[in-house]
This record gives C-alpha cells, sequence and structure tokens, in this order.
C-alpha cells in the first residue's frame, strides 16, 4: 500500500456546540493520509489511475463550506468515509484541528484511522 499525503489544509466549516461557533463559520487545520495503491499510476503517469488530491481538496472544500458538525469527532468520520466511499481509498487517517479555540493552546483536535472493511 502507498500513502498520498496532503498536509496543513484549511477549510472553513460550521463546527461546534455553542452559539457563536453555530452562527460563525471557523477554519479548521485538516492532514490527510489516503492509503491506496499507485503502482498503476506509476505505469501510466496518468491522474485517472490513482487518487487525485487536488479533486480531494476540492470535494471537501465544497463539502465542509455546505455543513455543520457539533464535534470534531463527527466531522473527521465523515471525512474519513467521503475518502473511503468516493475516492475509493482503503486506509485513510484524518487529523483535525480547530485553531485558537482556547487561551493559550494553539491546536485542539482529533485524529482516527479508518480502513475499507471497518
Amino acid at each position: 500500500m502507498d500513502i498520498i499525503f496532503i498536509d496543513d489544509f484549511r477549510a472553513t466549516t460550521l463546527i461546534g456546540i455553542y452559539p457563536r461557533e453555530k452562527a460563525m463559520p471557523q477554519t479548521v487545520e485538516i492532514s490527510l493520509q489516503i492509503g491506496t495503491f499507485t503502482a498503476s499510476a506509476s505505469a501510466s503517469d496518468d491522474i485517472r489511475d490513482t487518487i487525485d488530491y487536488a479533486l480531494v481538496v476540492e470535494r471537501l472544500r465544497a463539502e465542509l463550506a455546505a455543513r455543520h458538525f457539533n464535534l470534531l469527532e463527527k466531522l473527521a468520520e465523515y471525512v474519513a468515509t467521503l475518502l473511503l466511499e468516493d475516492f475509493g481509498a482503503v486506509w485513510v487517517r484524518v487529523s483535525i484541528a480547530k485553531l485558537g479555540m482556547m487561551s493559550g493552546v494553539r491546536r485542539a483536535g482529533v485524529a482516527i484511522e479508518r480502513g475499507a472493511r471497518d
């Protein structure tokens, strides 16, 4: 298995349980490790034979802009499921952090791993 990664991707979404968080979008920082097999793409040099990370970023920006999540855990699960089901990943590690939400804390977040059979 090979890994395609996207680090420190920032997207805007409604995230949180407090009234102010439900009313004002926040920027979250997302890092992804996407397990796949890239031998076909290595041989063909064709983007159709791999997971196109530009399409992943575009899709996530659109999906997150249109949704509200109470918890980072739910958002991480949503992203993992999207990568596994819609992009054909065989394994994913999703890390998502809120930025500057608490005094003295730069980032707070969650990381999950999921496989296609989970």
